[in-house]
Formats: structure tokens, sequence, C-alpha cells
């Protein structure tokens, strides 16, 4: 049989597409040589929160005398938090596998390479396609001198399958996986190092948002080094180029992820292969202009940091601002469900030019659903005076948007 489409890859961007050339009546197969989902539903975004949630679940505990609950942790099963996270990723594939079955495109669980413009081949079959759509995905960056043995020197995958918690770990990187990392084990209450070789953690973000995190870290006793790196490894025992040393239980190099590429051009290349913006959306995105011809603006893809308090950015940072800017920070203790919810750390941050906001910067609980009301705005040329007529429930965490805004 011959198809319209033989896509490479089961992750966001490859069963989405999948999914949408097939519901559109075109012939699919979709190749994956391990499971669907990606790297996203495998081995990151899906895992990573499930494992996030229960170490927050532990830190309130701890914290729960505040409210005038006494309970004492007499034992804790870590191996029982990645059973949990196992079980989750589980059933939430079975639903993927089920909507891409329901969809009418066939899935192949086999490694597959391009022989040609029209071919795909696998280790038992030869596959004939009018189009060869490539999604493979990334793999975790190896350093030089940090090369992965899965013992001392993990990668992002690795960590994911630890079934008891270290003393203490050394994290190199400060991007999502560093961060989210770092919070993970410092609300189960291990000793965390992180050394980011950039001036602020998380580099990428707007210069505030960078500062509210290295002061949240210093509340959490989380150890940072900035403008520092590895120098040597010695029976395990780490000395970064400050002269900081450092005795690990292993080291979780987080430097992010490379794009697997195809070997021929003879083909779309969609998702993380494309070694642009690594997020699933992103890919969702891709898939939805390939298969829909629905287009989305690469500059506003909408970024997310999870743990406690939530970071969330999209638009233009205030580093790259100039005079014709307008911006306005309001705190969250302005706001009265922070300290309903004891969550008074963070701030919404929202700049705007001539009328229309170009970007917004948030560190807050529920800031991973607030920057979406800023991007549905910024995406339909919604003024600032418009937004103002907008009537925001009270008490929540969205009025901080309105008051923000009024006070521009």
């Amino acid at each position: 049989m011959e198809y319209d489409y033989g896509i490479i890859g089961g992750g966001p961007a490859g069963y989405t597409t999948g999914m949408l050339l097939a519901q559109k009546g075109k012939t699919v197969i979709i190749f994956e040589k391990d499971k669907l989902g990606g790297t996203c539903l495998n081995k990151g975004c899906i895992p990573t929160k499930a494992i996030l949630h229960a170490s927050e679940l532990y830190r309130e505990t701890l914290c729960s005398s505040n409210i005038g609950l006494d309970i004492s942790i007499n034992s804790f099963d870590f191996s029982k938090v990645i059973e949990k996270k196992n079980q989750t990723v589980e059933k939430v594939r079975k639903a993927l596998e089920l909507a891409v079955k329901n969809s009418g495109a066939q899935v192949v669980y086999e490694k597959a390479e391009i022989k040609d413009k029209n071919t795909i081949v696998t280790q038992t079959n030869e596959y004939k396609v009018s189009e060869i759509v490539y999604a493979a995905g990334s793999a975790p960056k190896e350093l030089k001198g940090l090369e992965f043995d899965h013992k001392f020197i993990l990668s992002s995958d690795d960590v994911l399958e630890l079934t008891k918690l270290p003393k203490s770990v050394l994290i190199i990187g400060s991007g999502a996986i560093g961060i989210e990392w770092a919070r993970i084990f410092s609300n189960f209450k291990v000793e965390v190092y992180l050394s980011e070789i950039a001036e602020h953690l998380l580099p990428i973000a707007d210069i505030e948002v960078s500062k509210r995190i290295e002061r949240l870290f210093k509340q959490r006793k989380i150890k940072y080094f900035l403008n520092d790196s590895i120098d040597k490894i010695e029976n395990n025992i780490v000395t970064l180029k400050s002269g900081t040393v450092i005795e690990p239980d292993f080291i979780l190099s987080a430097a992010g992820r490379v794009p697997l590429k195809p070997d021929t051009e003879d083909c779309i290349i969609l998702g993380d292969s494309c070694g642009e913006i690594q997020l699933a959306h992103y890919a969702i995105s891709q898939a939805k202009n390939f298969a829909h011809n629905i287009a989305y603006d690469k500059t506003l893809i909408p970024s997310v940091i999870y743990g406690e308090p939530e970071i969330a950015w999209v638009g233009i940072k205030e580093q790259d601002c100039t005079e014709d800017y307008k911006k306005v920070t309001l705190p969250v203790t302005a706001l009265g469900k922070s300290w309903c919810d004891d969550a008074t750390d963070g701030f919404i941050k929202i700049i705007t030019k001539d009328n229309f906001i170009k970007g917004a910067h948030i560190v807050s609980k529920e800031a991973s659903a607030l920057i979406h009301e800023i991007l549905i705005a910024i995406e339909n040329n919604i003024t600032v005076d418009e937004l103002k007529k907008i009537s925001f429930a009270h008490p929540t965490y969205s009025e901080g948007i309105f008051e923000a805004l009024m006070r521009i």
C-alpha cells in the first residue's frame, strides 16, 4: 500500500501532524521506534511534572504546622513516586494511542530511515509515500568532559529513573530542566548545587525574572554559582573554576538538547528536529501550520518554568526594550488571593508600547494560565484600554493583570 504521508517520529510534531492529516482523509503512516508521545510525554514534560507534584506535596506536608496540622513523616519511599510517575505517563500514552488510532493514522513501531523522497524503510519492510515528514525529536546534549556515564554523570533521561533520592546533587545549567530539577530535589530536602556559565540564572528570561529566581533559590538554600563551570572531576569530587569544591552523589548535566536531523533534504522537518524552539507546543503549532495552514508567530510562543511559584513569559523582554516602551510591575503581594494561598512571592510585569501589550513576564502561582490571557490579547491586537473594560473576578490571580494595566 502507498500512503499520502509517511511521518518519522511519534512525538508532538509527528502525532499531531498525523492525526490532522488523517482527519482530512489523507492516508498516513507514523513510524515510532519507541513509544508514542516523544520526549514530552515519555522523558520530559509529563513525567517531570508528576515528580514535581509529589515533591511539592512533600514540602507542603513539612510546612503543615503553619495551618495547625501536626504531621510528621516517619518514612518515605521515593520509588513510589517513580512508580506513580510511570502510571501517569502510561495513562496519558494510552489515551494518545487511542486518539491516534481513532483519527485513522496507522502507527508502525520500528526504527525508520529515509531511502529517497518517496520511500521509508524499516528492518522488516519498505513503504512508499507521496511526502515524508521528519519529526524525530532531540536528545540530551553532552558537554565535552561531561559525557554521560549514566552513573555519576546523568542526563535528564537518566534522572527520571532514579529509585532513591541522593543526599546531594550538582546540576549543570539553569534552563527549564535545571531550574525544575533544582526545585524538585530541594523540595525533597536534597542538598542542591547549581552551576551556570552565564551571569544570571535562567539567562534566556527577562532580567527581573532571573533576579527573582536567584532570590527564591537563596530562600530555598539552593546553592548556585554564576559565571562558573566545572574545572575538574577526580574520584567524584568536583572542582569548579571558581575553586569551589563539591562532593555530590551525582551530576545532572542539564545543558539542553540537540536536534536529531535527517541525512537528506528530501522531507519536511518539524518539531525539535528543526533545531529551533524546543517546546512541545511549538511543535504542535508547526504541525497545525503544515496540516491546516494555521499561521503562528514564532515570537509569541509562551515559555513556562514549573514549580512554586510558576514562571511564564511571552514577547519582548525588559533588556530588549527602548525608551519607547512602558513597563509596570505589580507585586503578587497586592493580590488578596496570594495571601490566602500563602503564595506571595512573585510579580506580574507587563511591557507596552502605543497602547498595546508587547511582552509579559510572570512569577506567580498559576502563571502558566495567566500568560495565555496576555497572549490572547497580543495575538488579537486588543488594546490596553479595551482590556481595562473587562471585569476580572475577585479574588483571583487574573485580576493582577487588570491591576497592572490600571497602573500604566
